[in-house]
């Protein structure tokens, strides 16, 4: 455990035991130069990366063994003790079961089609930015990281859920009802294992978001500020929704000029831009179902500015059914919850 780790609660590894090995160091023999991305080759047996991450999950699926399944596979609505619906748990920090992707208990075609699962999940473009998020947080891909599938794929509503530090991701083919993404997400990153990040988080793959959302507060006038500047920041896991009633936090987007308003769409187009078109899709069907951006309100932090540079690194995108929270100090922590429908309940 790093001593980065040591002094923030929330990123603090969910069991012991955390080390840095090579993910697939028995997958053909691949290698890992140094100062590279790391590359996994699939198995000849297996679909091609152009197969759908859904497509993949079943395959997957069907290569586990009886035991393998026993470990890692649970009902649909499966309850955990300390968890409650194990499927929608999310947390900025922690591992669905305590089985390492890099273990020996996966076979190097199994932890091949994981990555490839991954790799389907995001924008072709953003798969490196998302390897050197891991290799900062945890040591790379595999590393402390853990998956669990939920349901039978190929035979009804299925999910396969990732966890690990800083990442708390989703594939099932649209079988959660009302959710995108398949239930609440999370990202992060402590850029260069950095846990007290600069005012201006150098090498943060995410850090861009929280600049397009500050240069919409540049363009608001003083009484816009007034009221999208707030002083406290909500608990780190408050992502619940608030639904149809209101009172969000910020300034109200149906009150932006129509240049706001527009580069408030590019903002959101920013927040999603890192995961496949199906999740986008899916993403804004849902805002677009409680009533569009214009029923969301966005508000800027003043508690964790860091530097105090006015430059704000904590800010909030709410709606009925609907929180994108970005919370940058002392390093960035995102949490996502979207839905259709307010009455969806966040599991964290």
């Amino acid at each position: 455990m790093s001593d980065n780790q040591r002094k923030c609660p929330d990123c603090s590894p969910a069991r012991e035991g955390w080390n840095r090995r090579d993910f697939l160091k028995t997958a053909g023999g691949a290698v890992v130069a140094a100062g590279t991305l790391p590359h996994w080759a699939v198995a000849a047996d297996t679909p091609s990366a152009a197969s759908s991450p859904e497509t993949l999950v079943k395959v997957l699926y069907d290569k586990l063994d009886d035991k393998q399944k026993s470990a890692i596979c649970f009902s649909w609505d499966h309850q955990d003790p300390k968890r409650g619906l194990l499927r929608t748990f999310v947390a900025n920090n922690w591992n669905i079961n305590d089985i390492e992707l890099n273990s020996d208990f996966y076979t190097p075609e199994q932890k091949a089609i994981v990555r490839e699962i991954f790799v389907g999940m995001v924008q072709p473009e953003w798969v490196a930015k998302f390897d050197k998020q891991l290799e900062d947080d945890a040591g790379g891909f595999g590393e402390d990281q853990s998956i669990a599938i939920f349901g039978k794929p190929g035979d009804g509503k299925f999910e396969l859920v990732v966890t690990g530090r800083h990442m708390t991701m989703r594939c099932d083919g649209n079988s959660a009802d009302h959710v995108a993404f398949g239930g609440p997400i999370f990202y992060g990153h402590a850029a260069g294992g950095n846990f007290d990040e600069a005012p201006d988080h150098p090498g943060n793959v995410f850090w861009h978001q929280a600049l397009a959302a500050n240069k919409l507060y540049e363009m608001l006038d003083g009484k816009q500020r007034k009221l999208a500047l707030v002083e406290k920041l909500p608990r780190e896991q408050d992502a619940g929704f608030r639904g149809t009633a209101g009172g969000f936090p910020g300034i109200p987007i149906s009150e932006l000029s129509a240049d706001q308003a527009e580069h408030a769409q590019k903002v959101l187009q920013t927040l999603i831009e890192p995961y496949r078109q199906s999740d986008r899709d899916e993403a804004l069907a849902c805002i677009k179902a409680q009533g569009g951006l214009e029923k969301c309100s966005l508000a800027f932090y003043q508690q964790g500015d860091i530097g105090g540079d006015g430059v704000w690194d904590c800010w909030r995108l709410e709606g009925p059914a609907m929180v994108w929270y970005f919370r940058g100090a002392p390093h960035v922590h995102v949490w996502v919850n979207i839905a259709d429908d307010p009455s969806v309940k966040l599991n964290a």
